[in-house]
């Protein structure tokens, strides 16, 4: 992961804990997908995909998640979930176009696993 990549992650963080989320995981790998943050709202889990687009030529952050993207999150958090009680879940997206804290967009909800 880039350096960028690492402080977009990492400012998603803090501002989804600044909002009452805890960050229980970081970057959950699995064979063909990827969690950037995996969190606890209340009783619910909130698998978290962190989109950093500094230059809006080919569409912003949130142009930038695509299908294949949405499923390899959601392979990932098949795979965190599996041999778990099943709590409610929902995917998140926290957006930057840039690096900038007061320009974040947080998408609750942005996608189902449907």
């Amino acid at each position: 992961m880039s350096t960028r990549g690492s402080e977009a992650e990492a400012l998603a963080a803090a501002y989804l804990e600044r909002h009452g989320l805890a960050v229980i995981e970081r970057n959950f790998r699995v064979r063909g997908g990827e969690v950037d943050l995996v969190c606890r709202d209340g009783t619910a889990l909130v698998f978290v995909e962190v989109r950093l687009r500094s230059n809006a030529r080919f569409g912003g952050a949130a142009a930038s998640i695509t299908s294949a993207k949405r499923r390899r999150v959601i392979l990932a958090a098949r795979h965190y979930l599996a041999g778990r009680p099943q709590p409610s879940c929902r995917f998140d997206c926290v957006l930057f176009d840039a690096l900038d804290p007061r320009r974040i967009e947080w998408l609750k909800n942005a996608f189902t696993a449907d």
